[in-house]
């Protein structure tokens, strides 16, 4: 089977893949549009992704100086940079917009991450961020934090539209969810129309097994017997996918007829699952690991280039998201036998995840104050 109907196949069982990742030389190169030809439907990012790209290049470069000239600030210049790149690959992008009459087609562009427990903060820069770039099919990206629905229901009633990001347990997803379903109604009472707002609901798959296998390595080389220690072993790179399963069912409930019926009645788009941070961590597991076994109606899953080249090659097309629950159950079950709270591991995957993208948006502005001298 060829990379284009593989990608495309994917596609008619339900799920759109995006791609995780922006950088100008792409964009110039014919490097995204090949991506797009080849079925991508839609792009994401954060500032992890354009510390990279601005980082690794000098094709930013004179860009930079330029807006330094006009006196701008380096957070002016990150704005700029991004908003242009971000811009462009949504005009790309405009015909897979409209052809599934706003459903993919989307840019994600990310908040500031000093502003992910800041909601007046998070709403002015969304409302900023959205206004500049100036495009129907771009989303702003807001974290899930214990603040970030207020922001949410504030921003989707504007029609501003949301990816809703670093969600990692069944609470945080519903609680982004609820502000979703909150922001449409606010809207509604408004009399504004719902069916060109769009969300998405970004889960991180990866990380938890990442920081669960740490855990289950400590138990098991503490295990008083071999049995014991295979026991254990076998949980290794189960719990996100298990975790990810029991997300997308209360999905299916929360969007159900009886919960969201009246919504869609009146346009509403479902604010679809995206499986997020699905590259393999661990070289023991399959490459596809986090596509293979996450596939299912009404979802996303954006892929960075080395997953998409790994599922264009070899990837497995079943619908599985909805296989084997009652493993997934058990796996859940073993984990809290064992002393594992999901809940609290969940809690400090997102804290580290804000952090993590708070270093690299440090990390880029030192370069751009090195840059312009």
């Amino acid at each position: 089977m060829n990379d284009i109907s593989r990608l495309k196949k994917l596609y008619q069982l339900g799920q759109s893949p995006w791609y995780d990742n922006i950088d100008r030389r792409i964009i110039d190169n014919g490097g995204l549009k090949s991506l797009f030809d080849m079925g991508i439907m839609g792009v994401t990012s954060n500032p992890s992704i354009f510390e990279k790209a601005i980082n690794s290049s000098f094709v930013y470069d004179e860009k930079i100086l330029r807006f330094k000239k006009d006196g701008a600030s380096l957070e002016a210049i990150y704005d700029e940079l991004t908003a242009d790149d971000v811009r462009d690959a949504a005009d790309m992008l405009k015909g897979v917009y409209e052809q599934t009459r706003g459903v993919d087609g989307f840019v994600s562009i990310e908040v500031l991450p000093a502003y992910a427990h800041d909601v007046e903060k998070t709403i002015a820069y969304a409302r900023h961020i959205y206004k500049k770039v100036a495009r129907p099919n771009i989303m702003v990206k807001v974290p899930g934090t214990k603040e970030s629905p207020q922001a949410i229901r504030t921003l989707l009633c504007e029609g501003i539209n949301i990816n809703a990001t670093l969600l990692f347990s069944v609470s945080q997803y519903e609680r982004v969810a609820a502000a979703y379903m909150d922001g449409l109604r606010d809207r509604s009472r408004q009399g504004l129309s719902l069916s060109g707002v769009a969300s998405v609901a970004s889960v991180f798959i990866s990380r938890i097994d990442t920081k669960i296998d740490n855990v289950l390595d400590v138990f098991s080389s503490r295990a008083p017997d071999l049995e014991t220690k295979q026991k254990i072993s076998s949980l290794k790179g189960k719990a996100a996918i298990a975790n990810t399963k029991f997300i997308y069912q209360r999905f299916k409930e929360l969007f159900s007829d009886r919960m969201f019926g009246d919504l869609m009645m009146q346009g509403a788009h479902v604010q679809r699952p995206l499986w997020a941070s699905t590259s393999t961590k661990n070289p023991a597991y399959s490459d596809c690991i986090y596509v293979d076994n996450l596939i299912g109606p009404q979802t996303v899953n954006t892929l960075p280039h080395t997953t998409v080249d790994a599922f264009a090659d070899h990837g497995r097309l079943v619908l599985t998201l909805e296989s084997d629950m009652d493993g997934a159950g058990a796996c859940l079950s073993r984990l809290q036998e064992l002393g594992l709270n999901m809940e609290t591991i969940c809690e400090e995957a997102q804290n580290e995840g804000v952090m993590a993208f708070q270093r690299s948006f440090d990390a880029l502005m030192d370069s751009l104050k090195a840059k312009v001298g």
